[in-house]
């Protein structure tokens, strides 16, 4: 831990008129990392010292000389309500702590104090204090109808309505240190959000991303918790993990549901404790990283079959951005074809191409398996192979008839013949022509030359089946 970070944010009054008292509690906190301290040993300098800083938690001690811990408890109560109070009691005075507790203490703690509940206590209380921040700026951002920091959001094309409120969740809980879970089919872009979020935090260390998907246990341990010589055979140096080159910045995993069961077990201690050891090293450490991660999978579905920890689910769900496919957000394919056309134009050194609008009809209709990464690797394959001023539509056309839905997916339900038996009475050709013509003018949004693309027929054929339909 770099020297000058300090954790929390804001620091963690200690009142206890015993220096050896105030000494063993600064001893338990830095050990676990809390090293934002200020202690005082003398209750009449405590006003003062609220007047002059933002305290994030107060632990007080109840028998102290001139001004007693439950004289400070009834003015902080009233003064600065929002500060969660720890009142430290003897064993006979703990009628006392509970009247404390009317008071507004949000705890009471037994001398001596026991180091794990001391710890145990502070974590909770600090952990409610990020929520009740995280809060206050949701309810902000609710009443709030676009993102405050737009430029955060650059690298993302969108005018989508939802994608904006997306932008302001993650707005909202981007300052906390909790875990953020982004799901999101593949290509749909959770490495920019994750980007986003750590830009927004304000965190000054580096944003580090790695994809896991395919890591065993010594693969992830190593990559992440670094190794010392020795560790094992080509371990001839110390090596650094992803986790210390983060520093006090964001570690993105990506593809977290390959995780294996030890694995997960390790990452839910990283994210618990705050602390890993690196591979040949009995020395632990700490670290306040933030940890951002991602998965494609349904981890409900791999809870239920025993395959993805719950304990560990819930731990790094705490707050979740689910990012629509593009089949959802379709208003946004303008935008991103424009942006696209842009970006393949100047790297291939082009003018950019204009279009025919019916290009945008077309792409409406398809599914976008691939979302967004897919339609910017079909436009760069198009500008590739363009020449003239007109961008053609076959590339796109191509692309569709091969990666559609319909010829993949759908295939093998057309091809099998079992859904028909189950019908007592069997549409005729006419019926099923005639469904399947309204269904892909919809997809078409009303072009009928995109609508015969999508059927497989000319425009002429789809026009006469139309006409021949009106007349009847």
């Amino acid at each position: 831990m770099s020297k000058k970070t300090l954790y929390p944010e804001n620091p963690v009054l200690i009142v206890d008129d015993e220096p050896q008292a105030l000494k063993s509690y600064e001893y338990a906190f830095k050990t676990e990392g809390i090293n934002n301290i200020i202690a005082c040993n003398d209750s009449r300098e405590v006003k003062e010292i609220l007047k002059s800083h933002d305290i994030e938690i107060i632990i007080l001690d109840i028998i102290m000389p001139y001004v007693s811990g439950e004289e400070l408890l009834e003015s902080i109560s009233r003064e600065s309500p929002e500060i969660p109070v720890i009142m430290i009691t003897g064993v006979n005075q703990v009628e006392a702590a509970v009247n404390c507790m009317h008071k507004g203490a949000a705890d009471y703690l037994v001398k001596p104090v026991s180091g794990t509940r001391l710890i145990n206590t502070i974590k909770k209380n600090l952990q409610i204090r990020e929520l009740q921040r995280e809060n206050i700026r949701l309810q902000e951002q609710l009443l709030s109808t676009k993102a405050e920091h737009p430029e955060a959001f650059s690298g993302i094309i969108t005018t989508n309505r939802q994608m904006q409120t997306i932008f302001q969740y993650c707005e909202a809980v981007a300052k906390s240190r909790q875990p953020v879970l982004i799901t999101g089919e593949t290509g749909a872009g959770k490495e920019l959000f994750a980007r986003a979020i750590h830009n927004l935090s304000g965190c000054k260390g580096n944003f580090i991303a790695v994809n896991i998907s395919g890591y065993d246990d010594n693969m992830l341990s190593d990559t992440l918790f670094g190794h010392k010589k020795g560790a094992f055979t080509g371990a001839t140096d110390n090596r650094d993990g992803l986790i210390e080159k983060a520093g006090q910045g964001t570690l993105f995993l990506d593809e977290i549901g390959d995780l294996n069961p030890a694995s997960q077990i390790k990452l839910l201690r990283l994210l618990q404790e705050r602390e890993y050891t690196p591979l040949g090293s009995d020395i632990t450490k700490r670290t306040n990283t933030r940890v951002l991660l991602a998965t494609h999978q349904n981890l409900h579905k791999l809870q239920s079959d025993n395959t993805f920890r719950k304990d560990l689910y819930y731990r790094i769900a705490t707050h979740h951005v689910h990012i629509p496919p593009l089949r959802e957000r379709k208003d946004d394919l303008k935008e991103l074809l424009d942006y696209f056309l842009k970006l393949a134009a100047q790297e291939m050194h082009k003018k950019i191409p204009s279009y025919h609008p019916e290009l945008i009809t077309l792409l409406k209709s398809y599914f976008f398996p691939g979302n967004v990464r897919e339609l910017r690797s079909m436009v760069f394959d198009a500008v590739s192979n363009h020449k003239n001023r007109m961008l053609s539509m076959k590339t796109f056309q191509r692309h569709i008839e091969k990666h559609s839905p319909v010829s993949e997916m759908e295939a093998q339900t057309i091809s099998d013949v079992n859904w028909i038996s189950k019908l007592e009475t069997l549409p005729t050709l006419k019926d099923i022509s005639g469904i399947l013509v309204d269904e892909a003018i919809s997809r078409a949004d009303g072009n009928q030359s995109v609508a015969a693309k999508i059927l497989g027929i000319s425009p002429q054929a789809l026009s006469a089946r139309l006409k021949k339909r009106s007349q009847q």
